[in-house]
């Protein structure tokens, strides 16, 4: 779009100038490009390095940050303002898109044109200088808040999926148990139109109740007896004209029923046989069902008491804690990316070391980040060993992999913010970053990195915490 011409009153707007000379700020007009531009039109994209830094005279633009097809708006700016300094004297990317809202009358600085000025005229460069430290404190902080929202949403899909299993069980285990009681609520009735007596119905009973006990005290080596029996018996029951006998002859054969066995309840239920042999299988079937929904609600639960106890819940920030509750809850946590693994996670942990009052929320936070990234360095096979022992005033915790190793020229950065090795979209470089700063800055503790990448190969962290000043004392 044309644009009308500037004027040193536009420049004046602009509080970047606020402190140079009307003959300084001729040098700035000088070089200003005056344009405009419509709404949703790109001022500035956070790919590749700036053409120069532009003045906002009217309007409103939005500050956008582009993660993949994904976009995350991180805010507004309103005129009369300036944009993209930073990145100018920094010769870096922007970092973020810029899009106009409404309609806009800005300027642009040409790059080389700003840094010459900018640093001839020390005021300018001053106001450019006091905005680097919150600019990248929010830059860093958004990149931190993304990944943990990334690294939540991948958790609680895996949680998800790890509660799912135990839950379908159960929905299953409970369909079929309301079967099963079905039949075990009509057998008296069947028994008592067949003619059963009393004293008949008595022995079943006592058969049945030997039975179910039976079936709960046979070991996998008598299930695989009954495996081998489960043809013979289903022949058997055929034989006496039962309809469905392989559906009966599984539990029957599970539970070691033998064929005088069968002979005793045929003897005794006569014409209603098959269904005293429906009521015995369904009364073993009932039996199993009940032990796999005990099962499946202890793996909820579990799960459920795994995933408070990581997040403290109900607890305040500075909380008394065991470090193996911690490094457990968060290995369960991160269970959804080790479960289709090869990955062995061994344990070496120092049960005598006393309890720790730390941040539990954030300190988990450190765990995650450095088990997730074990387990990214092994990818399908390996060995992650989590060490724990007393250290002089400190407990010391070794996360250690036997992965490929870390290259000579990263160990030295992987602690830096917004350094990553990962590839495009699977990291900022914030992970251990954030993870340093909890030990250092939150806990007065220390962090750090030991690696190989000739044999034996692997990576080992390091977290030393202070212990308690009565334990030191």
């Amino acid at each position: 779009m044309s644009a009308t011409a500037l004027t040193l009153e536009d420049l004046r707007m602009i509080d970047l100038f606020d402190e140079v000379t009307d003959d300084e700020l001729t040098e700035w007009l000088a070089v200003a490009q005056p344009y405009e531009l419509g709404p949703g039109e790109i001022v500035a994209s956070q790919v590749g390095d700036p053409k120069g830094v532009r003045l906002l005279f009217e309007g409103t633009v939005q500050t956008i940050v582009v993660n993949g097809e994904r976009e995350e708006p991180i805010g507004h700016q309103y005129a009369p303002t300036w944009m993209g300094a930073i990145a100018v004297l920094l010769e870096g990317p922007v970092g973020a898109t810029i899009r106009t809202v409404e309609p806009c009358r800005l300027a642009m600085l040409p790059a080389e044109d700003f840094r010459r000025l900018a640093f001839a005229q020390p005021s300018v460069f001053r106001k450019v200088m006091r905005q680097v430290a919150p600019v990248m404190s929010r830059v860093a902080m958004i990149g931190q808040n993304r990944d943990r929202l990334e690294s939540l949403g991948t958790m609680a899909a895996g949680l998800a999926h790890e509660l799912n299993n135990p839950a379908a069980a159960a929905r299953r285990a409970a369909d079929q148990l309301v079967e099963a009681l079905n039949v075990i609520n009509n057998v008296m009735t069947t028994f008592v139109k067949s003619g059963v007596e009393r004293a008949e119905a008595e022995q079943l009973v006592h058969i049945q109740c030997r039975l179910v006990e039976g079936a709960g005290e046979r070991t996998a080596l008598d299930a695989l007896d009954a495996a081998d029996a489960e043809d013979d018996l289903r022949d058997a029951l055929e034989d006496l004209g039962v309809a469905g006998a392989w559906e009966l002859a599984e539990p029957l054969a599970a539970a070691g029923v033998d064929g005088a066995w069968l002979a005793d309840v045929q003897r005794l239920a006569g014409p209603a046989t098959e269904a005293a042999l429906r009521w015995m299988a369904a009364s073993l079937t009932a039996q199993g069902l009940a032990t796999e929904l005990v099962e499946s609600t202890e793996r909820m639960s579990k799960l459920v008491t795994a995933i408070k106890s990581y997040s403290y819940m109900d607890r305040g920030e500075l909380v008394e804690v065991d470090l193996h509750e911690g490094l457990e809850t968060t290995l369960v946590v991160l269970g959804h990316k080790l479960k289709h693994t090869h990955i062995e996670v061994r344990r070496d942990y120092d049960r005598t070391l006393p309890k720790l009052t730390v941040r539990g929320s954030e300190l988990n936070q450190v765990w995650t980040n450095l088990l997730d990234n074990a387990i990214d360095a092994l990818g399908d096979t390996g060995t992650i060993t989590v060490r724990t022992r007393r250290d002089g005033l400190c407990a010391l915790v070794d996360i250690s992999d036997d992965g490929p190793g870390i290259p000579p020229e990263h160990r030295d950065r992987v602690f830096d913010s917004f350094f990553t090795t990962k590839e495009v979209g699977r990291g900022t470089g914030l992970g251990l970053a954030a993870a340093h700063r909890i030990v250092v800055d939150r806990h007065d503790g220390s962090l750090t990195v030991e690696s190989s990448t000739t044999p034996p190969t692997g990576t080992t962290f390091h977290v030393w915490l202070p212990l308690p000043t009565t334990e030191t004392s």
